[in-house]
């Protein structure tokens, strides 16, 4: 995996801007990679239609162009990093 070109500040379950929490996607291109540091949070998509229970040892990967949001399901401490190409590969 390569380094990110952008990161997010960490940000705990009532810092998480309602930009985050609402619907949104990345640009073309851009792959996002949700990081759980602590607890938990819902990764949900649209089209499909699915949910990944994001954790600190299961990353969320956000495919380029894809809408979705976060839901908070208890204390968390969480943030985005941004690559050219998929991250997980």
């Amino acid at each position: 995996m390569g380094e990110p070109y952008k990161t997010t500040a960490r940000w705990d379950e009532a810092a998480i801007p309602a930009a985050i929490r609402g619907r949104h996607n990345t640009k073309a291109g851009v792959w996002g990679l949700l990081r759980v540091h602590s607890g938990e949070i819902d990764l949900v998509f649209e089209e499909p239609e699915r949910r990944i229970r994001v954790t600190p040892d299961r990353p969320g990967q956000i495919p380029p162009m894809e809408w979705h949001h976060v839901e908070i399901v208890g204390p968390v401490e969480m943030q985005v990093e941004f690559y050219r190409e998929n991250p997980l590969d």
